[in-house]
């Protein structure tokens, strides 16, 4: 799995360094996460110990998200297999990266929606990658938070459960800012390639007898033990080639269409 860099960004992966100086990133220059790694270090639930597989797995979706949302071209993507690389959202027909692209990019694969028309409102089919970043990025100033809650199984089918966040500071589609907090809970499967991680709980013991002084001190024959977890994770380097989304994409319009409509041009 990805690891953090820690050069420049410590959840993220891909983003700084010697092989990103050829990266086309969407918006001219690396993204920088440090308002939003503030929301996230405020307002997550869950702290993971360093090292553990929770942490792991959510530095993996933090820098899967950063490529699919910033890098323009995917030879320049490095946590996903380009060329075996599928989307599936709630149980649809699982769509590649160029399908991807023609949806719009961006947002739009995770807005999608059989709902008439009318009804939409936010409409994938009626946005680009620019307009959609442009639309949420205003409601959500200070970002759109992820955080992975619970993982259910390690690599090479890594399934877990996550939260996104954020707060409703600016307008969304004609709607004024409520100021209120706009989350969503999901689960995922993340399918990579390469060997399994390993997770397991082990017992160690034996008897100090009469054979067996320790350090000056007298055997007493009683049994000393002690338990504890290891993650074992062969080091080779994983892509991802399947994406599979569950959630219900309702909560985000549903949270930022509750303001009275206004007059958009007042927040230009």
């Amino acid at each position: 799995m990805a690891s953090p860099s820690f050069n420049g960004d410590k959840y993220r992966s891909y983003l700084h360094g010697e092989e990103e100086k050829n990266t086309k990133w969407r918006f001219g220059s690396a993204p920088n996460y440090d308002v939003v790694d503030k929301l996230f270090e405020e307002g997550r639930t869950k702290v993971w110990p360093p090292g553990s597989l929770e942490e792991k797995v959510q530095n993996l979706v933090k820098t899967w998200e950063m490529e699919m949302f910033h890098k323009t071209c995917f030879e320049d993507y490095k946590s996903v297999d380009p060329n075996n690389y599928t989307f599936s959202l709630n149980g649809r027909k699982p769509i590649t990266l160029e399908e991807k692209r023609k949806l719009g990019g961006g947002y739009n694969s995770f807005m999608q929606t059989s709902l008439p028309e009318k009804y939409r409102g936010y409409n994938p089919a009626e946005e680009t990658v620019e307009s959609s970043h442009i639309a949420f990025t205003k409601a959500f100033p200070r970002g759109f938070a992820l955080e992975v809650v619970h993982v259910y199984s390690g690599p090479p089918v890594i399934v877990y459960k996550f939260r996104h966040w954020g707060y409703m500071e600016g307008p969304f589609k004609s709607h004024a800012p409520t100021g209120d907090l706009v989350e969503l809970y999901g689960i995922a499967i993340f399918e990579t390639t390469g060997p399994p991680v390993i997770v397991y709980k082990f017992r160690h013991w034996g008897y100090m007898e009469m054979e067996g002084p320790f350090k000056g001190h007298a055997p007493t024959g009683g049994l000393v033990e002690f338990f504890g977890m290891a993650i074992l994770e062969e080091d080779e380097e994983k892509k991802i080639v399947l994406v599979r989304f569950f959630y219900d994409r309702g909560e985000i319009p549903g949270g930022l269409l509750k303001g009275t409509k206004i007059d958009s041009s007042a927040f230009c």
